[in-house]
């Protein structure tokens, strides 16, 4: 399934930096960053549990936000991108790390 994740993070507050590196990493071990603080995860039902919880933790609910788009496993038809930093497909293209 593919989920899009996005967040907005308070850097100017204490630990904001800190919170958005780790909201970054966790995230980055999961899927490709599409643009700044959007991220496409590839992931299967189990990831995703593992993943939320996780990102649930490391935010600030008074401070910063983070939404979660479920596009399924369908997704191909549901996206269309223009312009440049092409998203590789990680069902063909194998994904290095």
């Amino acid at each position: 399934m593919l989920v899009l994740i996005t967040y907005d993070v308070n850097v100017t507050g204490a630990g904001g930096t800190r919170r958005l590196r780790h909201i970054s990493k966790l995230c980055q071990d999961y899927g490709i960053r599409a643009q700044y603080s959007v991220f496409e995860c590839e992931i299967t039902p189990a990831q995703w549990v593992d993943l939320k919880s996780a990102l649930l933790e490391a935010y600030d609910a008074d401070l910063d936000s983070l939404r979660f788009y479920y596009l399924g496993s369908n997704w191909k038809r549901k996206v269309e991108h223009h312009g440049t930093k092409q998203t590789p497909d990680t069902l063909r293209d194998p994904l290095i790390l």
